[in-house]
């Protein structure tokens, strides 16, 4: 039997990208590739209280995985991971040799007592036992060869080091796997499950693969071109091509490559993953993975303030996902209190019973230049830019709430010229061509883009008594690498495209909140294309 197995996750790990829906044909163009190209063991997918759906990785039970599986297995194979607190484990039926033959029991710290019983019942239904713990840089010495004393009875088939927040460095995986592999069942493999947020994955595998020679039989996961939520996963051909080259292990590499370019490729189009400074974070902070997906949502926020903001929240609390926790310390960094109300009576007094045109970057502004033009002449209306300068048009505000792009356009040599408007997130610097705003003034709070600084005027504008809004470049995200998001092409940053339909949503649903709570029902229109839709 092999020294070193390989397990692809793709369709577990990768999963969390697309909720599991890969599709049917996908899904079985994957698992028969993968045992085409001689990996060790493949993982299928979550097992889960919550039925099968068509082109679903997410099963109920063993059964239903049949029908993915290759006639020929050739030496592969199977398994799928459960949740000790999301699957009922008496929905899996005996082993029969017809489906899966492996379960991946996945727990966290708190449950390590309660799991026992769930896993000593995938022992005793005929299915290779692996035990997965989250984060077990998070145990203790002592706490770790408890739970290897409590497991060693069952003579799990593999016991994974798991880096969940990718946050392991060469030193914790020698500390850790050395207290394991003194104290682990013998016939036991020891597996390891990292991710990238420090660029140390397929490091740390090698690392593992070499130190663990002539001491343990082991499991090394990964997945197809890293694919994984966040800064993804090991590659899988990048582990494979070093056992190739290192220790001749005869894995077909081309066989995956044709798997990443038929199935992977087109997921990228929708789907973003991989090393990023914000998961870079993620990692050194030992942050849950949907903290930093909820401060990426800020349009505002830099990687500067997504370091303070991690560092606020503290150790344990940074390593689960607690939204109200995480919007109320975003709120208190960056929700400067400050008394304006002179500076909204003196706007009121300039802008009330006006028509105003607001003028947000998107490249509509671009394309449609001519239209904002004559609707300018036309209508003599009150430009307030939003978040952008521009020579090309005749504005007459500059409304700033993302302090990126204030500083940004800081270096314009006309800067110093526009009147602004400015929150008090951005700046509190007084001069007599800036008026300053109290942020929270404008916020409300539950969504993940509520500093979306289009709807933020709007509630401003709704205090100021103005007779029309019309709005120009308000087009919303686009995925579409070949689609331009912003009226100028070094505007674009990742993170504003990373979930752009999700982003979308967010901000219609702030969108159709303003227009159910608003004061004035002055008229309100696009003159320009947008994702966007005024249903009122």
């Amino acid at each position: 039997m092999k020294r070193v197995q390989l397990l692809d996750c793709t369709l577990r790990d990768g999963g969390y990208l697309v909720d599991a829906q890969f599709g049917n044909t996908v899904i079985k163009g994957m698992i028969k590739g993968l045992s085409e190209s001689g990996i060790d063991v493949v993982e299928c997918g979550f097992l889960k209280d919550e039925p099968h759906q068509k082109g679903s990785t997410i099963f109920n039970n063993a059964a239903q995985l049949r029908p993915f599986l290759p006639e020929d297995r050739r030496q592969t194979s199977y398994v799928c991971l459960a949740d000790y607190s999301r699957y009922t484990i008496s929905n899996l039926e005996p082993f029969d040799g017809t489906s899966i033959d492996g379960v991946r029991a996945c727990f966290f710290k708190k449950e390590r007592y309660d799991v026992i019983d769930f896993c000593k019942s995938i022992v005793e239904k005929g299915y290779k036992l692996y035990v997965q713990p989250v984060d077990v840089l998070g145990y203790t010495d002592a706490e770790l060869l408890e739970l290897i004393e409590m497991i060693n009875p069952l003579e799990p088939y593999a016991f994974s080091l798991v880096d969940t927040f990718g946050s392991m460095y060469k030193e914790d995986l020698r500390r850790v796997f050395y207290l394991v592999n003194q104290n682990l069942n013998a016939a036991s493999r020891i597996g390891f499950h990292s991710h990238n947020n420090l660029q140390m994955s397929f490091s740390l595998s090698q690392e593992f693969i070499d130190m663990t020679q002539g001491l343990r039989k082991i499991v090394i996961d990964g997945t197809m071109a890293g694919m994984g939520r966040g800064a993804g996963n090991t590659n899988t051909e990048l582990i494979m091509q070093y056992m190739n080259r290192k220790y001749n292990s005869g894995y077909d590499i081309d066989t995956v490559l044709d798997l990443i370019d038929n199935y992977i490729d087109g997921i990228r189009n929708t789907c973003t993953w991989g090393y990023s400074i914000p998961y870079y974070l993620a990692g050194s902070y030992s942050a849950h993975v949907n903290n930093i997906s909820y401060l990426t949502a800020k349009a505002g926020i830099s990687s500067r303030d997504i370091n303070y903001i991690l560092n606020r929240i503290g150790g344990e609390a940074r390593k689960r996902y607690d939204y109200d926790l995480l919007e109320k310390t975003y709120m208190e960094y960056v929700g400067i209190i400050r008394d304006d109300e002179k500076e909204v009576t003196k706007l009121r007094e300039s802008l009330q019973g006006k028509d105003i045109l607001m003028l947000l970057p998107g490249h509509s502004i671009v394309t449609h230049k001519d239209e904002i033009l004559k609707y300018c002449e036309e209508k003599h209306p009150i430009v307030i830019s939003v978040n952008l300068l521009s020579h090309d048009y005749p504005i007459n505000y500059a409304y700033f709430s993302n302090k990126k792009r204030y500083n940004y356009w800081k270096s314009s040599s006309r800067f110093s010229e526009y009147k602004k408007i400015v929150t008090s997130n951005v700046s509190n610097e007084e001069n007599k061509n800036q008026v300053i705003l109290d942020f929270t003034r404008l916020v409300k709070c539950g969504w993940d883009q509520l500093d979306n600084s289009g709807i933020l005027l709007l509630r401003l504008l709704d205090e100021l008594d103005v007779a029309s809004i019309a709005m120009a470049g308000f087009d919303g995200y686009s995925h579409d690498a070949s689609s331009t998001n912003y009226m100028q092409k070094e505007m674009e940053k990742t993170r504003n495209t990373l979930n752009a339909d999700e982003a979308n949503r967010d901000v219609q649903s702030m969108l159709e909140d303003y227009l159910n709570t608003r004061k004035s029902d002055c008229p309100l229109s696009f003159i320009t294309p947008s994702r966007f839709e005024l249903n009122h």
